[in-house]
């Protein structure tokens, strides 16, 4: 396999391998600080006050911060904030407590978390590019969306093992953990590349320094910018299944957390299933394979509503996750293949987007799905279908073919 090529190369593995740590711990914090939250004050809605409150940081600095988050672009800048993230996840189990002031200091630890986390997450994905040929782009962006995929298989298996030996606060400190391998392992790639003297290609990776405007680039490059207007979309309708299924498998089959615990697995299946597809390039646009995915995944969900059976629910849920690779690993290597500096502020647009659409998805969907589960998968499926085909026709009907590569476009034009 492909990815198995990529891993003899000792940086790639290096990275690989303390991301894949370092995601793992990601999922144990978002258990821990729910878990946290429900468990200390049996709200609900202070529950959801935490998730919009990791958000909000990347809102704002994807917004407003495109210097602040241009300064951390490069491999050392992003060993510290990985240092940062350590202590700040390690110390929040010895400043919790059970009480209004513990909460006000989660609270807090979850906004640093989260800003820090906003630096970081857009900066390592601009950066990940150059370690490899422009023809592996896609490639090593297919491994890296596998780490995500085997963490959230593999978080939720190993948590219930961790908690016969830890209380679920010192979890943050697991996660802190995570965070300090992963400081080392890009202080480590830091190093190595300021050693490097002209290294070619994927031996020295560009910083993107530069804080461009996003818009210039948009302009230039229109189906860019439907594609990141239609991720937004496609993430404020998923908070219909992460909030609905368990309401729609309650309502509509009468089944519990075991069908349900069946169901995500189906999905997360489904994505291991279809990643090494995702990852091998294609001699068709990238839009075209962009948008009948999230055609396909927004059919799939709507007719999750409207099953009868089980099983074919079961089998819907396997479709929606063969087909989550090709959305998430299309759009970022067609990013990956623009200038550095254009390449950050676009990856930080449309992690800005995302957010702001799953936010708001997570505050207004779930009145719709307490009026009728059945309705919001149909209706969040059918929207989703929608502007993806809306998408795909504008970019064939309205826009002219783009001639440009896009590194050569805006930053070197």
């Amino acid at each position: 396999m492909n990815y198995l090529l990529l891993l003899r190369r000792r940086p790639l593995l290096v990275l690989w391998l303390a991301q894949s740590l370092s995601v793992l711990g990601d999922r144990l914090y978002a258990l821990a600080v729910m878990w946290v939250v429900y468990a200390s004050t049996g709200s609900a809605s202070l529950m959801g006050l935490v998730a919009v409150a990791e958000s909000v940081p990347y809102i704002v600095l994807g917004s407003a911060g495109r210097r602040l988050v241009a300064r951390f672009s490069s491999f050392a800048s992003l060993a510290w904030v990985d240092g940062a993230r350590a202590v700040v996840a390690a110390a929040l189990p010895f400043v919790w407590s059970p009480d209004v002031h513990g909460f006000a200091l989660l609270l807090g630890g979850v906004l640093l978390l989260g800003t820090l986390g906003a630096l970081f997450d857009p900066n390592l994905g601009a950066l990940v590019p150059d370690l490899v040929e422009p023809e592996k782009v896609q490639e090593i962006t297919g491994l890296l969306d596998l780490t995500g995929r085997i963490a959230r298989i593999a978080g939720p298996a190993s948590i219930g093992l961790l908690l016969l030996v830890v209380s679920e606060v010192q979890l943050f400190a697991l996660d802190g953990v995570t965070f300090a391998v992963s400081a080392v392992a890009l202080g480590w790639l830091a190093r190595r590349y300021a050693m490097a003297a002209g290294g070619g290609a994927g031996e020295r990776p560009r910083k993107a320094r530069a804080a461009v405007r996003a818009w210039p680039v948009l302009r230039a490059h229109p189906r860019v910018g439907l594609a990141v207007g239609l991720h937004g979309v496609a993430l404020f309708c998923s908070a219909v299944t992460a909030v609905g299924m368990p309401a729609l498998l309650a309502t509509r089959y009468g089944a519990g957390a075991a069908v349900y615990g069946l169901v995500t697995a189906a999905v997360g299946v489904g994505a291991l299933l279809g990643n090494p597809l995702a990852s091998n390039r294609r001699s068709g646009g990238w839009l075209a394979v962009y948008c009948g995915a999230w055609m396909v995944q927004g059919a799939a969900t709507a007719c999750m509503g409207l099953m009868l059976q089980l099983p074919a629910l079961m089998l819907l849920a396997l479709v929606t996750g063969l087909v989550t690779p090709a959305t998430s690993v299309t759009l970022r290597a067609h990013l990956g293949a623009f200038a550095p500096a254009e390449r950050l502020r676009l990856m930080s647009v449309d992690q800005t987007v995302i957010r702001t659409g799953g936010t708001a998805g997570m505050l207004l969907l779930p009145f719709l799905v307490d009026a009728s589960p059945r309705g919001a998968f149909v209706t969040g499926g059918a929207m989703v279908t929608g502007s993806a085909l809306a998408a795909l026709l504008i970019s064939s009907r309205l826009l002219r073919p783009e001639t440009a590569q896009p590194a050569l476009s805006v930053a070197n034009g």
